[in-house]
């Protein structure tokens, strides 16, 4: 998805996402730009892990790596949030946040929106894919990761 070809799910004035100076994230949003889902991993001990951390949270090795998987995910959790966590989001509410564990990385859980329907029935268990979301206009330009229940 692109904001020539659809408006952005969340509303301008949020401030864009970047990786962090130490860089630790960097991989991750290269591969967002690319429509491309990459998580960490440790090559010492083969444990999956997300958020980016500079050493393993298993056995402590400093030797990590991002591999890449499958876009595709189950919610594990979510919430239909009714006050923003940012002035820019109050005229977008209600909306649904998910926490969606990736079967392909050892069933890490990453933190998404849920697009579509902000009361639509969410189920504990769905499937969903991921869907690109391209910031094009922004400098530095920018892609997040959305979720959709897969039909």
């Amino acid at each position: 998805m692109t904001n020539a070809t659809k408006e952005a799910y969340l509303p301008a004035g949020l401030p864009a996402p970047a990786p962090s100076s130490e860089g630790l994230a960097t991989e991750f949003w290269d591969g967002t730009r690319k429509h491309e889902l990459w998580v960490q991993r440790c090559t010492k001990c083969q444990t999956w892990q997300w958020g980016p951390e500079c050493c393993c949270h298993n056995c402590n090795s400093f030797d990590l790596t991002y591999e890449q998987v499958a876009p595709t995910g189950k919610i594990f959790s979510w919430e239909r949030a009714w006050y923003p966590v940012h002035p820019a989001l109050k005229d977008k509410l209600p909306y649904l946040t998910v926490l969606i564990e990736l079967p392909q990385a050892g069933n890490v859980r990453m933190v998404g929106n849920l697009l579509g329907d902000p009361m639509q029935q969410v189920n504990i268990g769905s499937d969903v894919e991921a869907v690109f979301e391209d910031h094009d206009d922004a400098n530095p330009p920018y892609t997040l990761v959305q979720w959709i229940v897969k039909s």
